[in-house]
């Protein structure tokens, strides 16, 4: 016989219940229903919501850990924006050596137009025609040569002497004539050497030494002056930096000529980097304040203009580029927006900066990422790579040849480009590296399209990035400027040495020879012959030698 468990659940007898009875029991049951269904949406949204949490969370998790690696590489891995898969696409440093092992194999009878181009930059034979040279004969003594029918020397052998620095006192005796005239005397002297600074114990040759040793050698001022201690006679560095402040004044005609230059031009890189100013009014000793860099000029006329500013504001771009009128190539930097509005320039981007934001993405993506499918950010790498083969390719031809290889080549590569990233843009995170790249480069596309437009623009703001390196590199040894006066200095020394360099004279050789005339150059045309790409510099002179 079966029997009923006790714990078993008796069902309820509504068998007796009226109508109404039944109703309420119904309406009791559908509650309970009810709220059993709400408890289950509730706790459906609860799930839902730890879900997101947890989605956002391990988003966020990825960022950070991409953050940390990409803070990683920056710190201790290396700068170069080289990626190892670069070869293997191109294979174009392999090629470069095959070229030339083909073209050391040619026979002598080949002349030099017959043959390829070499791509790489061979050894150097010999030493540079500049230099001074001093001519030293080996020879015979008196009875080896007894006998012998004629004589004469060939030359067996180059060396390199370097001639150590030295320190020399010029004295200046200024010879004075008197003449008695009725019984009076009358006296007359030579007339005195003008200087740059008026009355100052360093001559033209030292005040040139020091800026360039400073501003393109990187030798902040104390080992300056240690230097010249073990030459012979201390020089305070605060008599060096007075004097460097005070031409500034000097030099100041000649910087406003050559921004005049400049700005008469009608194509324009500019970037700006961080300067540490301790005694700037306003301002904290750790703030940033700003170096900024314009280069350009008309054909023949390049120059590289510092200035200095307190501010990154849109400001500053306005008033060094007041009566500039053309096109302006900068990053993505919202502070060159008012001087192209307010001045209605053309305004063009740099594919350096939209690559290196890729580049970045690619370098700080996991490990595990790497494998299996490729990166977006490599994918988009390797469509900037064609861009830059195309610029590779022209060259070296006319800008009319150029401006039509963009129009046919740059082109439908750059729509192609374009058409990958707004397909691919949402599939990526946001927030992470590879995303704010791409996002980047679609913000800025109207400006990165802008170089093909004509032959002569440059597809990357390389030229200013460059032209600021050295002054990036120098402040990593003298680190910041005392006052807005020495920063001011500075701006005028580091555009007078680029400028040099841009028109292929030696910076020490160029500054010498202005401080040597600049006091006299009381008139405009006296200025003009002073810029850079009106001076003829002797050939022992292209280098820094004086004698």
């Amino acid at each position: 016989m079966k029997t009923t468990p006790d714990n078993a659940h008796s069902v309820p007898d509504f068998s007796g219940l009226c109508a109404a009875e039944l109703m309420v029991v119904i309406t009791g049951l559908q509650q309970q229903l009810d709220s059993k269904e709400e408890a289950l949406r509730d706790q459906q949204v609860q799930l839902e919501q730890r879900d997101r949490a947890i989605q956002s969370r391990d988003a966020r998790i990825d960022i950070l850990e991409e953050l940390l690696r990409h803070k990683k590489i920056q710190q201790f891995a290396a700068s170069s924006e080289k990626r190892p898969h670069q070869i293997m696409l191109f294979d174009e440093a392999e090629l470069e050596v095959e070229i030339d092992e083909l073209r050391d194999q040619l026979p002598d009878d080949v002349e030099e137009e017959d043959a390829p181009p070499r791509t790489r930059k061979r050894r150097q034979r010999g030493f540079s025609d500049k230099l001074l040279r001093e001519r030293i004969e080996l020879t015979l003594s008196d009875e080896e040569k007894a006998g012998a029918s004629k004589t004469f020397f060939t030359k067996v052998k180059e060396e390199l002497e370097f001639i150590p620095a030295q320190l020399k006192v010029l004295e200046y005796w200024q010879e004075k004539a008197v003449f008695d005239q009725d019984g009076e005397e009358r006296m007359i002297a030579a007339a005195r050497p003008t200087h740059p600074l008026g009355k100052c114990t360093a001559t033209p040759s030292l005040l040139a030494y020091l800026i360039t040793s400073k501003y393109a050698d990187g030798l902040p001022l104390y080992r300056q002056e240690q230097m010249l201690k073990r030459l012979g006679h201390e020089i305070s560095r605060t008599s060096m930096a007075h004097w460097i402040i005070r031409l500034d004044d000097v030099f100041k005609p000649l910087m406003n000529l050559m921004r005049e230059t400049q700005n008469g031009s009608d194509y324009l890189q500019a970037d700006e980097t961080r300067i540490q100013v301790l005694k700037e009014d306003g301002k904290r000793a750790q703030s940033d304040k700003w170096m900024w860099v314009t280069r350009g000029g008309p054909p023949g006329q390049p120059s590289v203009l510092f200035e200095y500013d307190p501010s990154r504001g849109g400001k500053v771009p306005v008033r060094l580029l007041d009566d500039f009128s053309g096109i302006l190539q900068a990053d993505g930097y919202s502070g060159y927006g008012k001087v192209c509005r307010d001045n209605n320039l053309t305004r063009i981007g740099c594919w350096d900066h939209a690559r290196r934001k890729f580049v970045e993405a690619s370098k700080a993506a996991a490990p595990k990422s790497k494998k299996g499918h490729p990166l977006k950010a490599d994918v988009a790498l390797s469509h900037i790579r064609k861009l830059y083969a195309v610029e590779k390719a022209a060259r070296d031809l006319s800008d009319a040849q150029r401006h039509r290889i963009r129009q046919e080549k740059s082109l439908p590569l750059l729509a192609t480009f374009k058409a990958w990233l707004e397909a691919n843009v949402s599939k990526v995170l946001k927030g992470s590296l590879t995303r704010k790249a791409m996002d980047y480069a679609l913000n800025q596309w109207e400006y990165l399209m802008g170089y093909c437009e004509r032959g002569d623009l440059k597809i990357s703001n390389a030229g200013a990035e460059n032209a600021i390196r050295p002054f990036a590199l120098g402040r990593k040894a003298w680190l910041f400027a005392d006052t807005p006066q020495g920063a001011n200095a500075s701006a005028t020394c580091y555009s007078l040495i680029e400028t040099a360099k841009a028109n292929d004279l030696e910076p020490s050789a160029y500054i010498h020879h202005v401080l040597e005339r600049i006091a006299e150059a009381d008139t405009v045309e006296k200025l003009e012959a002073l810029l850079p790409w009106n001076v003829e510099l002797a050939a022992s002179k292209k280098v820094a030698q004086y004698g």
